[in-house]
This record gives C-alpha cells, sequence and structure tokens, in this order.
C-alpha cells in the first residue's frame, strides 16, 4: 500500500528542514506552560505566573504576523535569524530574574522582548508550499506539519512542566531556550530550501487578515488555544492539591497519544467532506469533550478525561490549515499561517492568565470551566462560519485575498 507521507519525504532537503523545524517549534508549547511552571514555583503566585505567560503570548501574537510579512518581502534568512537572535537573549535574562528573585516588574520587558520569536510552523509550510505548490502532495505536507504541530503542542507542554518539577523551576525554559537556539540555527543554515522572495506585484497586497475566512479560522483558534493552556494550567494545579505534582507532565503527556494518532490517519486518508465541515466535526468534539474535565477526582481520572479532551486537536489543526491554503494567496501564505498559530498563541495566553486567576479564586477544580466556555465559543464561531469557509471554487476563494473583508 502506497505511503504518502513517504512519498512527500523523497524531495531533496524535506527531512532535514523538517527535522530542523519540529526541534525549532518546540518552544511554541514550553514557552508559555514553561513560564507557568517556572514562575509559579519562584514566586508561588500563579496570577504572576499567568500575567507574564500571558505577556509574552500576546505580545509574540501581535508581533509575529507583522515578521512573517516581512519574510515574505525579505526572505527567511534575512528577518528571521535577527529577530531568533533578540527571542534568546531575552529567554535568557527571564530565567536569571527568575532565578535571582529579581523584582516581578523586571520580569515583563524580557517577556516583551523574547516576543519576537518567529513563526517557525509558517515558515516550514512557506517550504513545503514552494517545493509542491499545485500537487496532491501539498495536502499530505501540511497534514504531516499539522499532527506535528500537534504534538509539538502537548509534548512540548509536558515536557516542559516535568522538567521544571523534575530538576529545578528553571530547566523548562533552560532547555526551550536552547532549542530555539539551535533548532532554528539548523533550519535557516539549509538555504537550497528556503523559498525565494516574490516581488509584490506579483503577489496579493495587504494583510492576509482582512481576509473573512482568516478571520474566521483565527478567531475561533483563540478560544480552541485556550482550551490547551487551560487544561495544562489546570491539570498542573489539580495534580498538586491531590500531593502528586510529578503526575502532571504524564497527564499532559496523553494529550499527544490520541490526538497524534488519529492526525496521521486523517491526513493519509484523503476524506472528501468539505473541509469547513471537517473543522465543524473537530470542533464540536473538542467543546463536546471538554465537559467529563469538570468531573475529575483523581489523577487516573484526570488522565482519561484529558485523552479524550485531545483526540480532535490534530483534525483541527489539518482542517484549519487546510482552509488557510485554500483561501490565501501563495505570496502571502506565510503570513496566513501565521495569523492561524497567532490565534491559538492568543488563546493559550488568554486561557492560561483566566485559568490561573480561576484556579487561585475558586480552587483547582473550578479551572476545567474555561475549557467549557471557550469550546463553545469556538464551536459557535465555526458553525456561524460555514459559508464565509467554504471552497467549492478554491480560485474563488483565491481573488477574494486581495480585497478586504465586507
Amino acid at each position: 500500500m502506497r505511503n504518502p507521507y513517504a512519498e512527500i519525504f523523497r524531495a531533496p532537503g524535506t527531512k532535514a528542514f523538517a527535522a530542523a523545524a519540529f526541534i525549532a517549534r518546540l518552544p511554541i508549547a514550553m514557552v508559555p506552560i514553561g513560564i507557568v511552571a517556572m514562575l509559579s514555583q519562584t514566586h508561588g503566585e500563579y496570577w504572576l505566573a499567568g500575567a507574564v505567560s500571558a505577556t509574552y503570548a500576546l505580545v509574540n501574537a501581535f508581533l509575529s504576523p507583522q515578521v512573517s510579512r516581512l519574510v515574505d518581502r525579505r526572505g527567511q534568512t534575512v528577518i528571521a535569524a535577527p529577530m531568533t537572535l533578540v527571542s534568546v537573549l531575552a529567554f535568557a535574562t527571564l530565567i536569571i530574574a527568575a532565578n535571582q528573585h529579581w523584582p516581578a516588574w523586571t520580569l515583563f520587558p524580557s517577556a516583551l522582548l523574547a516576543a519576537a520569536m518567529p513563526s517557525i510552523p509558517a515558515l516550514v509550510r512557506a517550504r513545503w508550499t514552494e517545493i509542491f505548490r499545485d500537487r496532491p502532495e501539498l495536502n499530505t505536507a501540511f497534514a504531516f506539519e499539522s499532527a506535528a504541530d500537534e504534538l509539538v503542542y502537548v509534548a512540548g507542554a509536558s515536557l516542559s512542566v516535568g522538567l521544571s518539577a523534575a530538576l529545578f523551576p528553571e530547566a523548562g525554559m533552560v532547555v526551550s531556550t536552547l532549542l530555539l537556539a539551535l533548532g532554528s540555527t539548523a533550519f535557516l543554515l539549509q538555504r537550497s530550501t528556503e523559498p525565494p522572495v516574490r516581488p509584490v506585484e506579483h503577489g496579493a497586497t495587504g494583510s492576509a487578515i482582512r481576509l473573512r475566512p482568516v478571520q474566521i479560522i483565527t478567531f475561533a483558534l483563540i478560544f480552541v488555544g485556550a482550551t490547551f493552556a487551560t487544561t495544562e494550567v489546570t491539570t498542573v494545579a489539580i495534580t498538586k492539591a491531590l500531593g502528586q505534582p510529578e503526575a502532571a507532565s504524564l497527564v499532559i503527556g496523553v494529550y499527544a497519544l490520541g490526538s497524534f494518532v488519529l492526525g496521521v490517519i486523517v491526513g493519509a486518508l484523503n476524506l472528501k467532506a468539505p473541509l469547513q465541515r471537517q473543522l465543524a466535526v473537530a470542533v464540536t468534539v473538542i467543546a463536546l469533550t471538554t465537559l467529563p474535565l469538570l468531573f475529575v477526582d483523581t489523577v487516573p481520572t484526570l488522565a482519561l478525561a484529558v485523552f479524550v479532551s485531545g483526540v480532535a486537536i490534530s483534525p483541527t489543526f489539518i482542517t484549519a490549515f487546510g482552509l488557510i491554503e485554500r483561501h490565501v494567496p501563495p505570496a502571502m501564505l506565510t503570513e496566513g499561517v501565521t495569523w492561524v498559530t497567532t490565534g491559538i498563541g492568543i488563546g493559550m495566553a488568554l486561557g492560561s492568565f483566566a485559568a490561573g486567576w480561576t484556579v487561585d479564586t475558586f480552587g483547582p477544580q473550578n479551572g476545567f470551566w474555561v475549557s467549557v466556555a471557550a469550546g463553545s465559543i469556538a464551536l459557535a464561531t465555526v458553525l456561524a462560519g460555514q459559508c464565509r469557509l467554504a471552497t467549492d471554487d478554491r480560485d474563488v476563494d483565491r481573488g477574494e485575498a486581495v480585497m478586504p473583508a465586507k
């Protein structure tokens, strides 16, 4: 039987840049929860940890699309290399500030500067698109990247929390910073697969966020991202309250198991249902599976509920990025993908802060109410946007890209 994933890696350079990109984007998931794990231990307050994490994620969400637009205009290496250096130095400063117990206000400037980190998921998808543009292999490549994203978001968070719990509070952030530096360097040194700079007159003008489909998907994924962060923060708080803080890493890690496997299967099946309907089904599952989280009272039941709530993550990513590829012109793809990952980042920031405040105010168990609310809003958004997300006519969709949303 033909393996569609093996086919995409036969192209020269694909294995190398995909491996480097996987390492480089682990910090995307490690940093938000890593900041919470680090500061909740060094400073003892979840609200402060959530606020610093939210500061980083929200500023990164604002900057990333701007950085990606510059990448589209100037090239990946020219823009991403200096931005990565700034981010690495800022993370190092944040770690020192936490370790040395500097005043709380000093944590925020470091978080602001660290937010210069480029969007690796957008950069790697741009490379796949350049290789397989207008070929069926591109859909498989996007499915692979979506499954990898999901694994990064879940496994990266588990790794960050596990390191901080098992070694020392700053361990997760130290490893995250090293992975960012090494992975990004390895990725950007691969110049042969870097997409060429496209002249503005050969692409669309304006910003990808002006597209209504991009707005709908980004807004929905803000709340999908909030369910991730809420699950992570609340899991850390519940396992600590149950006297088993070391179990947090394992519980968060079970997110990855079912979701990663299901995502790989979905990517290989080449489902015929319209992408907007696939997205609606996936988000419906996410919304419904937040409900059992409200009733957990032991580590085993928590692990089971978290496992079930994570099964639809990869399918959501696969369909969301597939819709972006359909609705955004090739010359704007880096920015378009970045807006979606930005939505996830914003959601993780808001979810982290909201869950941290809820845990501090109402107790660990009640943190999952944030997941229920976020899942419901994400589902309502996707259902309301079904008509605008339709992709029956690919050329019409791409034609919309140069027009402002009405």
